[in-house]
């Protein structure tokens, strides 16, 4: 089992970093390993089991976090804002839409970002590129850009207190429905949070005729709340592997869920060949280039029991593709014979760069993605399941568009992310709305 855990040590790998001296990455790889997991496989095999129910239709998964966690960024007040902006997404999903929402945070372990170039130049120095805090640092030094193995265990630490602040405020209650409006204390007035008390107004008046009723709320005082990151950096994940003392099958206890991004799911590389081999459920990004006979593969290679809730496909084709590029893998997948959980990213294929320099994303073309989605799968009779966006809770300026109309002159003012543009908590909010009403039509 260990041997065949290793067995991506000897195919091509892709988007790993330069590290210096591997003695050192050894020694923190060992030292990481020696390190308590950070999930559990109970937890794990329950996330599989709401992970089948989304890929029947009778759930829906809510997917985001950061774009690239940063050690600085792991503090409380900034985990509190990202978990209390999903916890808003879920209630407008649930309650306007009546379905179960399964969440899914970015968060606890995505410290590692691929690159589309190996290097960045800035006038006449030329140094490695940002990889992400578990590699490298922003700043544009050469001691800060040099890849640090020693990162990988302060990335595992920080993902610890991470993951603790995150079961401390959805089993503690913080998270009880009961709640709903304190989630909305310290985030500025606008359009979607007034849309949003008034929803909460709802709920509030449905839990105090349920109280009056006698019903007991102990489950509504907590929920369910699960961790997900790009599996990217193999020394990393490979540490994190544990035997389950169970039934002797490898899992990854980085985080529940693990996804492989569009420019590592090569077959007969690394990072599918590992992923194949452990028993969490696993998410392959796919993008406009992606063809039935490559889908095909992926699914024999990652599904071959054809196990609900074990393969999650996330489709990040851009608004302008996805009406004529997903429709055929639908069909493609169901004479496959499988029934994977097709989540929506309306991120990734929708990015652009300003005159100035800043990269962004129109909150109309991920809108229009994401409705591109839902038609697609209206037309093929299959299920869609969920959707996964880079969002943060602070009310910064990356993503232009939305109800407060930010503009190419507004990103400079509060441009906070170190790699890609994050929806607002307001225009997160605008878009659950929109995604509840899209499930309401299905």
């Amino acid at each position: 089992m260990v041997a065949g855990l290793d067995h991506w040590r000897t195919l091509p790998i892709d988007q790993q970093p330069s590290w210096p001296d591997p003695e050192r990455v050894a020694e923190a790889a060992a030292e990481v390993a020696a390190m308590p997991p950070l999930v559990f496989a109970g937890e794990i095999d329950q996330l599989r089991t709401r992970l089948a129910a989304a890929a029947e239709g009778r759930a829906f998964v809510l997917q985001g976090g950061d774009c690239a966690e940063t050690f600085a960024g792991a503090t409380a007040d900034q985990i509190r804002a990202r978990v209390k902006t999903l916890l808003q997404m879920a209630v407008v999903l649930t309650y306007g839409a009546s379905v179960p929402v399964v969440k899914m945070g970015r968060m606890a372990g995505q410290f590692a970002k691929p690159r589309s170039s190996e290097s960045e130049t800035r006038g006449t120095t030329t140094l490695p590129a940002y990889r992400g805090d578990m590699v490298n640092g922003y700043d544009f030094t050469a001691e800060s850009r040099r890849p640090d193995p020693a990162r990988l265990v302060r990335g595992y630490h920080t993902a610890a207190a991470t993951l603790n602040l995150v079961r401390a405020f959805t089993q503690g209650g913080f998270a009880d429905l009961r709640q709903v409006h304190s989630w909305n204390r310290g985030f500025a007035s606008n359009p979607a949070n007034q849309r949003y008390e008034g929803l909460a107004g709802e709920i509030d008046r449905a839990v105090r005729f349920m109280e009056a009723a006698g019903a007991d709320f102990d489950e509504l005082t907590r929920v369910e709340f699960y961790t997900a990151h790009e599996a990217l950096l193999m020394e990393y994940e490979r540490a994190m592997t544990r035997i389950d003392s169970r039934n002797g099958t490898p899992v990854d206890t980085s985080a529940h869920f693990v996804w492989v991004g569009e420019r590592t799911r090569a077959p007969g590389h690394a990072h599918l060949d590992f992923v194949a081999r452990i028993r969490n459920p696993i998410g392959v990004k796919l993008g406009p280039s992606v063809t039935p006979d490559e889908l095909e593969r992926i699914v024999d290679l990652l599904d071959p029991d054809r196990e609900p809730g074990r393969l999650t496909l996330i489709t990040r084709m851009g608004a302008g593709r996805i009406r004529d590029a997903l429709p055929p893998l639908l069909e493609a997948s169901k004479l496959l014979e499988s029934t994977p959980l097709w989540i929506t990213d309306p991120m990734h294929g929708n990015g652009i760069t300003t005159p100035t320099g800043y990269k962004t994303r129109r909150f109309d073309d991920v809108v229009d993605e994401v409705q591109g989605f839902f038609a697609a799968h209206r037309a093929a009779g299959t299920n869609p399941g969920g959707i996964h966006i880079e969002l943060t809770g602070d009310d910064v300026t990356e993503c232009l568009g939305g109800s407060e109309h930010i503009d190419e002159s507004d990103l400079a003012s509060r441009y906070e992310s170190l790699c890609d543009p994050r929806l607002n908590h307001m225009q997160s909010l605008e878009l659950a709305f929109l995604v509840a009403e899209e499930l309401t039509r299905r």
